[in-house]
């Protein structure tokens, strides 16, 4: 039954790979028929568990809660589409966000629960360490509209390089990954080769000082979390 629950759970998953906008995509009615079918088998599992439960403990288990609410939603989302598709009317399939809640609160996904109360408990320690990071993101940026905002300076597809705030934010948000380095910096290096210095401080840190804290909390963090809720399971 654990095999079979995981088998429909992740089948469940994967139809967003089909359904559009998919990256495969299968005619409505295969995907519709495939998700009513898990949908079911999700409904089946939870009464054969009501059944073997006591009623008060079923009903005070705010897992099963959120398994029935998400069985009713993408029924619901489902019959909306579906009716919305005949008058081809263009619609979203919203309930797809809560397809994860399947995996999370089935009795068999204990693991991943523990998992995820780790994450969860782990996200208010890091907070300071993002503020700072956020912080310093923000400061490089105003001060790099103070330094290329006046200049004139344009990118090679010729837009107005580094004079709105907010694009500066996300451009060096996306440096922090060097996903955009060298490019970003070019407009200010062919304008005066010192400016690479900005780029390079920024760089240093940011993506390597405050990435390295940050990766460092998290980790250590979530180890501490994780070894307390196995040692208060074997208690």
């Amino acid at each position: 039954m654990r095999t079979a629950t995981y088998f429909f759970i992740f089948l469940n998953l994967s139809l967003a790979l089909f359904e559009e906008p998919a990256v495969y995509p299968l005619p409505f009615l295969a995907t519709s028929v495939l998700e009513v079918l898990c949908l079911l088998v999700f409904l089946g599992r939870l009464t054969h568990f009501a059944k073997v439960t006591l009623h008060n403990v079923f009903w005070k288990d705010t897992k099963n809660i959120c398994i029935m609410v998400a069985i009713l939603l993408s029924l619901t989302d489902l019959a909306v589409y579906g009716v919305l598709r005949m008058y081809d009317v263009r619609s979203i399939r919203w309930s797809r966000i809560v397809r994860p809640i399947f995996l999370i609160n089935f009795a068999e996904s204990r693991q991943i629960r523990r998992a995820f109360r780790s994450i969860r408990n782990t996200l208010p320690e890091i907070t300071y360490v993002f503020l700072l990071f956020m912080f310093s993101l923000l400061m490089f940026s105003l001060m790099a509209l103070k330094l290329f905002g006046d200049r004139n300076l344009q990118t090679a597809e010729g837009l107005p390089y580094f004079r709105n705030y907010l694009e500066i934010v996300f451009d060096l948000y996306v440096l922090v990954t060097t996903a955009n380095s060298p490019d970003v910096m070019m407009p200010a290096f062919d304008f005066s080769s010192w400016y690479a210095l900005f780029f390079i401080a920024f760089v240093i840190v940011n993506t390597y000082i405050f990435m390295s804290l940050f990766l460092a909390v998290v980790y250590n963090n979530y180890k501490k979390h994780l070894k307390v809720m196995l040692r208060g399971a074997c208690d």
